[in-house]
């Protein structure tokens, strides 16, 4: 399979955090001032006061998140304190997903890299992998000075925080994460990227792309989100012209903002044969679907089923996958694949995602039937599935189950776990590539 991805690679820097690091933080900080910052999440980090609010409250919630850094004091503040305890590796939905694709057997990987210095080129797989005209350095950057750089902070279930009146246990395993990235958030691409997207369109058979969600409501420059949009949807217009076939999904992101969520979604949507998203995204869709978004963080699966099925049909979107840590659902109106395939190739991408998470490493699909065998299977997904097929006509198919529901087909996959993680960064990213390669491959054998 060839595919092409865009639009956001960079560095991660990967630092699993404890509750007596951010109690130890929060002594050197005003601590009133982060706790009404957590009333009112500012979702941006101009302070380290904003940091540590958006941090525990992930931490507090188990949820995960992803704030901006809005200016380069703050960026060498955090990077002063982590960068030499940090783990740096590959970064950005579109960079994991890339590296997914080529070790999980694409024939062809072409990714947008936007400042291919020459530590970011050294984070990208060698299987399969082409980046047209690597040269290091963006003229607009000073290399490896200001590389992007995302400050990714693990944290794990059962972690105590505990400071003043501060004081709480982590209920589940998440990450936060604080990024300082000035070209991904205006969804660039590199001139030799375009060059050979528009050269060889024709011959790939898929498009993976993400990024949207670092968007910044206005720019510098009097710009807003709408305009950096429009020049993306042009794009997608122009090769989705060179290629009928060509399969485009679109992996959603955490966005600060509801109002830039619903009108990203809304315009994609009629464009691509299919979105992504975890529970905190499709929550964020709440005055779209007007399911209760409590109901969804909570991983009801009705809930979501039915927040999914609104939103498929609001905009003309072919097919919505939401993948939670307790399970994948996909809905979709236009059935390329038979519910067979769907579950199978959400099996391929389950079973990547529970290895990596265990292992902190892909593998070759040879191994995957043998190091998945440590895994297990989500009770509460399997609780929520047989919910599923109770309440609607969903029915049992191997370890999932398939039907339909308000005319759209359905299927549902509980996850595989690991009792112990080495991390939880880029789990979403890896179930969503791994099973679009699948369903590539399954849709290319027919």
């Amino acid at each position: 399979m060839k595919v092409l991805c865009a639009y956001n690679a960079n560095i991660d820097a990967l630092h699993s955090i404890t509750g007596a690091e951010v109690s130890a933080m929060l002594a050197s900080v005003d601590v009133a001032e982060v706790v009404e910052k957590i009333r009112d999440p500012p979702g941006l980090i101009d302070s380290m006061s904003d940091f540590l609010a958006g941090l525990l409250l992930c931490m507090k919630e188990g949820i995960g998140a992803e704030w901006l850094i809005h200016g380069p004091d703050t960026f060498k503040l955090l990077k002063e304190q982590f960068i030499h305890r940090s783990k740096l590796r590959m970064g950005g939905n579109m960079g994991i997903m890339a590296n997914v694709l080529s070790e999980m057997g694409a024939e062809l990987v072409v990714p947008n890299v936007v400042n291919p210095t020459s530590q970011q080129l050294s984070f990208f797989s060698q299987k399969a992998v082409y980046i047209p005209g690597a040269e290091p350095c963006s003229k607009e950057m000073k290399c490896e000075d200001d590389e992007n750089i995302h400050f990714v902070f693990d944290f794990k279930k059962g972690d105590r925080v505990k400071y003043g009146d501060i004081f709480f246990t982590v209920p589940r395993e998440n990450r936060f994460i604080a990024t300082y990235d000035i070209l991904n958030i205006s969804l660039l691409t590199n001139p030799h990227f375009e060059d050979y997207a528009i050269e060889h369109a024709g011959e790939m058979d898929g498009m993976l792309i993400s990024g949207f969600h670092m968007m910044l409501k206005t720019y510098p420059d009097g710009s807003g989100y709408q305009d950096r949009l429009e020049q993306v949807l042009k794009q997608l217009k122009m090769w989705g012209s060179m290629n009928d076939d060509l399969l485009i999904h679109v992996e959603f992101g955490h966005f600060n903002d509801k109002d830039m969520a619903l009108h990203v979604f809304s315009r994609l949507s009629p464009l691509v044969s299919s979105i992504g998203m975890n529970e905190d995204e499709l929550a964020m869709l709440e005055p779209l679907h007007k399911v209760n978004a409590a109901n969804i963080l909570q991983m009801d699966v009705l809930s979501i089923l039915e927040a999914s099925d609104q939103c498929l049909s609001a905009f003309g979107l072919k097919k919505m996958i939401v993948h939670t840590r307790e399970y994948v659902l996909s809905i979709s109106r236009k059935t390329c694949l038979s519910p067979e395939e769907q579950l199978e190739a959400m099996g391929f991408g389950i079973t990547c995602a529970g290895i990596f998470a265990s292992t902190g490493q892909l593998h070759h699909r040879d191994k995957l039937q043998l190091l998945s065998s440590d895994l297990q299977e989500s009770v509460f997904g399997n609780i929520q599935m047989q919910r599923l097929i109770e309440t609607t006509a969903a029915v049992s198919s191997g370890r999932g189950a398939a039907g339909m529901y308000e005319g759209h087909q359905i299927c549902m996959l509980p996850t595989l776990l690991s009792d112990d993680p080495v991390s939880t960064v880029g789990l979403g990213d890896t179930v969503t590539a791994s099973m679009f390669l699948r369903e590539l491959e399954l849709q290319k054998a027919r």
